[in-house]
């Protein structure tokens, strides 16, 4: 099966927490899409969030030469991972449930973008029922500084200091060039996260978590997103943690975090029972 081809974790809660969340309705199956070179540790702490709720939940990160290599050159193999992520909900026969994302950093919001296009183009899919997303720390766009900062965290200290050195350079050059320099030719090629989302976004609602302090990604960049989406009739809204690092904000503030991320999901589930109160009333009223 597609699914066993990449390495995600799959939680199931049990039946009476369901039961206590959800009374009776299906209960949300929360898709989490990890920062570049994030653990698989820390994402579950994020996912518990959502376990701890009933909900189902499936934890994935791409890995690091994907999104530092292959999206910078314009390679799409998240493209192809995207796809996987997707029919594991087939595989574990949950496509029937309520699908909500939680994506973090640039690296996580590139193969969300991948998601979005997968759900409005293939036929496989039209019948999935998104209710919203949480965009932890993103997207950023044309950023060369955070983008090393982020590929210097990610590399972490054990690396030599030479390896290092000519990565960062290699780096810093191509995405210079292919990102900036040359993207207004190379987008008809490939656009980047930022501008594929912004340009034929979802319809499900939003809510962007970022921090005017982060190093990597800019808050005016998120600033900026938001209010394009806005105006295309998006649902949107956002929190700004002010002081809080990149990817930080539960970190700093867990509370608070966690009582934004479940809010949200409980108004997008309200949202849907709505809707599907709306048809019900609509097809027996014919």
């Amino acid at each position: 099966m597609a699914a066993e081809e990449i390495d995600y974790n799959i939680v199931f809660p049990d039946a009476g927490t369901s039961e206590r969340h959800w009374q009776g309705t299906k209960e949300p199956v929360v898709i989490l899409l990890g920062w570049a070179g994030c653990k698989d540790k820390h994402l579950s702490k994020y996912s518990s969030i959502y376990n701890e709720q009933g909900c189902v939940t499936i934890r994935y990160t791409a890995p690091l030469k994907t999104v530092f290599i292959s999206e910078s050159f314009g390679y799409k193999e998240l493209r192809n991972t995207a796809l996987k992520l997707l029919e594991i909900l087939y595989d574990y026969e949950v496509e029937n449930s309520p699908i909500f994302f939680h994506t973090f950093s640039n690296g996580g919001f590139m193969l969300y973008r991948y998601i979005v296009e997968l759900l409005h183009s293939d036929k496989q899919f039209s019948s999935l029922s998104v209710v919203g997303a949480i965009v932890d720390s993103a997207p950023g766009s044309g950023n060369v500084r955070g983008a090393l900062r982020a590929l210097t965290a990610t590399l972490g200290p054990k690396i030599s200091p030479v390896l290092r050195y000519i990565l960062l350079v290699l780096f810093a050059v191509t995405v210079f060039l292919l990102r900036i320099v040359l993207y207004p030719l190379t987008k008809y090629i490939h656009k980047n996260h930022y501008d594929a989302v912004q340009d034929r976004p979802p319809a499900w609602p939003h809510f962007f978590l970022y921090s005017r302090d982060d190093q990597v990604i800019r808050h005016k960049d998120v600033e900026v997103f938001l209010e394009t989406l806005k105006q295309k009739g998006v649902p949107v809204d956002s929190f700004d943690f002010v002081s809080s690092p990149h990817v930080g904000h539960f970190r700093y503030f867990p509370e608070e975090y966690t009582l934004k991320c479940h809010d949200f999901l409980v108004a997008c589930m309200k949202e849907l029972e709505g809707t599907e109160t709306k048809k019900r009333q609509h097809i027996q009223s014919h």
